[in-house]
């Protein structure tokens, strides 16, 4: 895409997009329930979803290898991580949907989230220049 500005813009749409998709229709009750265990699968599996799907934003801006590996694997760790972490604040604290420090919790992992997309748009628009 010649226009750096709309590809920022439709890259970060698709990013959008593809965490509606991972964090809403796909996310399983398995995966909700389990994700704040380290290391368990249900965890993995979600955080490895949001990396695979990722990477159709590389259909806008085709990345280099290197860049390409690094972003799908930045984006696993940084997912993985923001989730399980916004989940042992939770559990810690004992917070649930009926307790507002349970939504500025997850106000917090879904700001982190989009930071993360407009760091990995960024990243792909500078490097496709």
């Amino acid at each position: 895409m010649a226009d750096p500005v709309r590809a920022l813009v439709t890259v970060l749409v698709i990013l959008q997009l593809k965490h509606f998709l991972c964090d809403y229709p796909l996310q399983t009750l398995y995966q909700v329930r389990n994700k704040g265990t380290y290391l368990h699968p249900a965890g993995i599996l979600h955080s490895g979803l949001h990396a695979l799907l990722t990477m159709t934003a590389f259909l806008v801006v085709p990345p280099s290898f290197l860049l390409g590996c690094a972003i799908v694997i930045g984006e696993f760790l940084v997912h993985y991580h923001i989730d399980w972490a916004k989940e042992q604040v939770l559990r810690r604290n004992g917070w649930t949907s009926a307790d507002t420090p349970f939504w500025w919790a997850l106000g917090t992992d879904q700001m982190l989230h989009y930071f993360t997309y407009l760091l990995i748009a960024t990243l792909l628009v500078m490097n496709a220049s």
